[in-house]
């Protein structure tokens, strides 16, 4: 049942995670409750995979379109061979070097998995996250666990604790607060399902890691990947998408046309445009992209005007984020 006063936080230690909290967590994922947790990338909304209903109370409470399929959290290679059909020869490969991380791959799936976990399709997605807290859980649990982003789908993704809590309230049962996230943007999916990867998603595994040049040919099927269709990522207010450099001066001049607008960039924003935050590189946007957008919405701005990066590596991943969001 929803709490009244808001969902219960625990505060965990990522490094020494105490066994009641785990014990709690793990406990309420089996009994068919939403657990939200950190994982490297963003917080996940964590339910039962193997459970229809508790699968469903997700897409209830993200308000999530049922064709949308979930990424489902394992701890081992193991554990997602009883998720899926086959894991293939380059599943085990990717796995091998990759996980735990940030690489979800896409496999046929298990036909005793609910459909509502798939989004209808045959095939799942499938993740070892790298982060302590996450894995702590997931073996406490001993179930696989489908877990989208802890936000209303379309919505930036939760890279902090807080932000769940604004952003779903009493929607969650628990709450597992490990701190922020240090990658910050989605994992990288890949469809492993023939012997050469193919990149659905782009995240912190990038093409060069996977020994794939930017001017290979793929050909894949979005459906099998989260976040690839519909609106995401996007605030309440608009984002424009500027080259580095030109932040400051695109930001001046439409403060000088009475907009409420703020910079996500390399450098400080002149007055009255608001300086959301001043970022290092593409690593560092990705760490804080998705915070900087809620601040940038917190603080009643019309525009936030961001400053492209490098598509190279996890630049990539942060600039179709960004093309996304700016594109709702």
């Amino acid at each position: 049942m929803p709490r009244v006063n808001g969902p219960r936080v625990l505060r965990v230690d990522v490094l020494r995670p105490t066994p009641g909290a785990l014990d709690e967590g793990a406990a309420a994922l089996r009994s068919g409750q939403l657990v939200a947790f950190p994982t490297e990338t963003v917080y996940g909304l964590g339910a039962n995979a193997c459970s229809a209903p508790a699968v469903e109370r997700i897409f209830a409470v993200k308000q999530r379109p049922a064709d949308n399929p979930l990424i489902v959290h394992v701890h081992s290679l193991e554990a997602a061979a009883e998720v899926t059909a086959r894991i293939t020869p380059l599943a085990r490969e990717l796995a091998g070097r990759w996980w735990p991380g940030p690489l979800t791959l896409v496999l046929e799936a298990d036909p005793g998995l609910p459909d509502v976990t798939t989004g209808g399709l045959s095939t799942v997605a499938v993740r070892m996250p790298g982060h302590p807290l996450a894995l702590a859980l997931l073996r406490a649990a001993e179930l696989p666990v489908a877990a989208p982003s802890a936000n209303r789908s379309g919505r930036p993704s939760p890279t902090t604790a807080q932000h769940v809590v604004a952003e779903l309230g009493t929607g969650v049962d628990l709450i597992l607060d490990g701190g922020p996230c240090s990658v910050g943007v989605e994992s990288t999916v890949v469809d492993a399902r023939g012997e050469r990867p193919i990149v659905l998603r782009e995240g912190a595994v990038s093409r060069e890691h996977l020994g794939l040049g930017t001017d290979d040919a793929q050909e894949g099927d979005v459906r099998a990947s989260p976040g690839t269709r519909y609106r995401h990522y996007a605030p309440a207010c608009a984002v424009e998408l500027v080259a580095a450099g030109d932040g400051v001066a695109r930001a001046s001049r439409l403060a000088q046309q009475g907009r409420r607008v703020g910079l996500i960039g390399f450098t400080a924003a002149h007055p009255p445009t608001r300086t959301v935050a001043v970022v290092r590189d593409a690593a560092d946007l990705a760490q804080r992209l998705y915070g900087a957008l809620r601040d940038a919405e917190a603080a009643g701005l019309e525009m936030v005007v961001v400053e492209a990066v490098e598509e190279v590596g996890i630049g990539r991943a942060v600039m179709d984020r960004l093309r996304r969001a700016a594109a709702g």
